[in-house]
């Protein structure tokens, strides 16, 4: 059985100044009670998924690291792009059981594991977080991590599919408890410059991405 927990929608300024201490399952529980109709309830916008990728630099060869994969939605335009290899990471099992039965291409991994405690063996050419940033409470963390997951020269993508404001009003339902605002892209490029040079940022009606390219170790 689902059940919703309510918490206030936290204010990212306040995020970003206290020290938060969370515990995780309140997450998991909600994305496993999702994932059943997950992929009924999904809406694309394909020339914004295209641009999104185009920036993200998913061409043929790359290794592609895709945080909070979710059922693997966007596995299929990975694949049409013809990578190397994807990794898909989630810390819903319930997700990534789903994933797994969709996918059987050799080229492609699903773990499900909290990507903020994860370690690899070797590092990727891409990472991409989508439609799932404000789900990390403590977003500064998950940079420094994605960071090191990526060769120096590597593209770390954060991107929605919709606006800053969309987004927003989107995780004020269900999603409140599980979710923080999505921070202005500016302040999110403050974030990424210790360790990436930002070459996107585009925030509008239509979409919101930013892309940091790892800086030399």
């Amino acid at each position: 059985m689902c059940t919703d927990i309510y918490l206030p929608l936290k204010d990212l300024s306040i995020i970003l100044t206290e020290k938060v201490f969370m515990n995780k399952q309140p997450i998991i529980d909600f994305f496993d009670c999702q994932a059943p109709q997950w992929d009924a309830d999904l809406v694309r916008d394909e020339e914004v998924i295209a641009r999104i990728l185009d920036n993200a630099g998913i061409q043929p060869g790359a290794s592609v690291l895709d945080v909070a994969c979710g059922t693997g939605v966007l596995v299929p335009d990975y694949l049409k792009r013809a990578v190397t290899s994807v990794t898909g990471v989630d810390i819903s099992s319930q997700m990534i059981a789903l994933a797994k039965k969709k996918f059987s291409d050799p080229r492609v991994s699903f773990i499900c594991a909290d990507i903020e405690t994860l370690r690899f063996e070797n590092r990727f050419d891409c990472a991409v977080v989508y439609n799932a940033f404000p789900h990390f409470f403590e977003p500064e963390n998950l940079i420094e991590k994605l960071a090191g997951d990526l060769k120096p020269g590597g593209l770390l993508t954060i991107a929605h599919g919709m606006s800053r404001a969309s987004i927003d009003q989107h995780h004020e339902g269900r999603a409140q408890a599980v979710s923080i605002r999505l921070m202005p892209i500016d302040q999110l490029e403050k974030c990424l410059k210790p360790k990436f040079n930002v070459i996107v940022k585009i925030s509008n009606k239509r979409m919101y991405q930013i892309v940091g390219e790892r800086k030399a170790y």
